[in-house]
Order: C-alpha cells, then sequence, then structure tokens
C-alpha cells in the first residue's frame, strides 16, 4: 500500500492519509470518506479497525444462476444492501441441494435479520403457504418477489405478467400476424397463470378467439422447454411465438430453425425479462423487460422497514414492463 497513490487518488496529503489509516482525530468526516474511498477504489483493503460495522446478515433465496436474470436481481439487491450497511448471504437452489426450507433454516441459524425470496415457493400455487405463517410468527421479516399469494401476509413485488403479455401479443398484431401463440410455464406459478390471462383476453380483444387454450403450450422455463413448446406452436400454424422467459425464447428460435424456417422473416419471437446478454444474441431478441432495478431497490425498502419495526403488510407492488423491439420480429409473411 503506498500513501503516495491512496493521496493522489483521494486529492489529499500523504499526511492526513496517513491520520485516517492510523486513526488519529483531526480529520474532517468528508476527507476521511474520500481517503477511504480511494482505498476501496485501488483495490486495497481497509485495516481493521477502519472496516465498516455490518447491520446485520440478510438472506437472499433464488432458484438458480443458470437464468441470467436471477443474478441480474441479486447484483441489484446485493448492492442495495450493502448501500444500507447490511451483508447479503445468496443462497442458491439446485437439482438435488437444499430445498427452500432447508435454506431458511440454515439462515435463521446464522441469526439473519430479514430474507428476500425471489421467485421462491409462494410463487407456486400448489406450495403450502404456511411455511411463511410461521417464519413471520417467528419474527423474521421478509419481503417475496416475482409472485403472489392472498394468505401469506407480507409485501410482494411483481412485474404486470398480464400487461407484458398483452403487450407482446398487441406488437405481433400490429406486425399483421394473426396466428399467435404462448409459450408458457406451469399454471401452478402465479406468473405463468397472469401471463396466460393477459394472453387469453388479449386474443380475445385482438383476434376474436374466444378459446385460446389451443394456443397456449405450457412447459418448462427452459430453452428445451422453449424449443418443445414452439414445435407445437408452429405445427398449429402460428407465425408469431410469446415466450415466458428469454431461454424459452432461444429454445423456440432453435425449433424455428430447425423445421428450415427463418426467425423474424416466418416466424416472429418474443422473450420476457431482457437479461443482460439478450441483445447480442442471433438475431437480438425482441422482449418484455422486467423492471428489475426498480423493483429490487423496492423489495430492499419494504424489506428494511419492516427491519425498522415499519412493515408493509400484505401489499402487492406491481411494477410496469416494457416492450423492447429489437430484430427477431417482423411482419408477417404472406398467407400461403
Amino acid at each position: 500500500m503506498r500513501l503516495a497513490d491512496i493521496a493522489a487518488q483521494a486529492k489529499v496529503s500523504e499526511a492526513t492519509v496517513s491520520r485516517v489509516l492510523n486513526g488519529r482525530a483531526g480529520v474532517a468526516a468528508a476527507t476521511r470518506h474520500k481517503v477511504l474511498a480511494a482505498l476501496d477504489v485501488l483495490g486495497y483493503e481497509r485495516p481493521v479497525r477502519l472496516r465498516r460495522k455490518s447491520n446485520g446478515l440478510v438472506g437472499l433465496l433464488i432458484p438458480e444462476l443458470t437464468n441470467p436474470i436471477f443474478p441480474a436481481f441479486a447484483q441489484v439487491i446485493e448492492q442495495a444492501l450493502a448501500g444500507h450497511g447490511y451483508t447479503p448471504v445468496l443462497c442458491t437452489q439446485t437439482p438435488g441441494g437444499a430445498t427452500e426450507d432447508e435454506l431458511v433454516e440454515q439462515l435463521e441459524a446464522r441469526g439473519v435479520t430479514g430474507i428476500v425470496f425471489l421467485s421462491g415457493l409462494h410463487a407456486d400455487a400448489s406450495a403450502d403457504p404456511s411455511r411463511y405463517r410461521e417464519l413471520a410468527a417467528r419474527g423474521v421479516p421478509f419481503v417475496l418477489i416475482n409472485g403472489y399469494h392472498e394468505q401469506i401476509n407480507a409485501p410482494f413485488v411483481s412485474p404486470d405478467d398480464r400487461a407484458a403479455a398483452t403487450m407482446a401479443v398487441r406488437h405481433l398484431a400490429e406486425l399483421g400476424h394473426r396466428r399467435v401463440g404462448l409459450a408458457i410455464g406451469p399454471t401452478r406459478y402465479v406468473p405463468s397463470r397472469r401471463k396466460a390471462e393477459g394472453f387469453t383476453a388479449a386474443l380475445a380483444e385482438l383476434f376474436g378467439v374466444a378459446d385460446a387454450e389451443p394456443y397456449i403450450q405450457r412447459t418448462l422455463f427452459t430453452v428445451e422447454g422453449g424449443a418443445a413448446a414452439a414445435q407445437a406452436l408452429l405445427d398449429r400454424g402460428c407465425t408469431g411465438i410469446v415466450c415466458g422467459s428469454d431461454p424459452m425464447a432461444l429454445g423456440a428460435i432453435r425449433a424455428v430453425r430447425q423445421r428450415g424456417l427463418r426467425v423474424p422473416e416466418d416466424v416472429s419471437v418474443i422473450g420476457f425479462d431482457d437479461s443482460p446478454l439478450i441483445p447480442f444474441t442471433d438475431p437480438p431478441l425482441t422482449t418484455v423487460r422486467q423492471p428489475v432495478r426498480a423493483m429490487a431497490t423496492a423489495a430492499v425498502g419494504a424489506l428494511l422497514e419492516a427491519v425498522a419495526g415499519h412493515p408493509v403488510a400484505h401489499t402487492e407492488f406491481v411494477f410496469q414492463p416494457e416492450l423492447v423491439v429489437r430484430a427477431s420480429t417482423a411482419p408477417a409473411p404472406p398467407a400461403p
């Protein structure tokens, strides 16, 4: 560690840097912060006596890391927690690994201040909601992202899934598509159910379709799931496919190409999430963007309100998604 480098970065004298590092008095708070910030920027470890004490641990439970939308949420949530002096603890569920209940038990054993659940069992209508009531009874504040349950007395943060599906179908309708399909996850998941409701309403409004079920394929939120759903929708003559996630959309594009068809000239595909690498796919994917930063910030804010003793009970904060048009959608091909 060179005092001269730190002094240059902080724009103070080496003597001032020395006083800060040795914990001596006589340095203004603003100047002290500049020196500490210079240490961070230059990659130096802060002396133990100067390290900021954590306000506590906060658990963040996410279902996986393979879908890039979850790391995107995790990064913003961890930044927000750290900015308030909390230490985030990331817990990821993996096949054959610890369950959500087991991870919660481990976090409680470590005395966590609160927990953020992202796309957890709260989003599964078939799961028993009593686990969350019991968690609240044990005095652990928590907030739930992407999913809603009437019987869980806690703050929820969600995108408007119905609006997301509607704007995707409307975009395809404006491009002249008349046969549009939906690739979505199982009905038991609240986001899937809401997207299907928005899709059904849009087909009725825009195309006069009384029964949308033949154009809905329920599958897994994976590349393989999207490919399988797209195969079935192509068999129904769909020229536009709306997907419940970006990985599903990439699978749909793969299925279209396996048929010898082109995206977007023959079939248009729309994803959901707008995770970080999606603008660089081939073709760049049209998708419905989740407002990740706004949702994550609101979730952390609601959690910290509960930690402070001012819980926002059983409220759902619903955020508007945004259609991001890229190169995977185009005017419908001429009718055969």
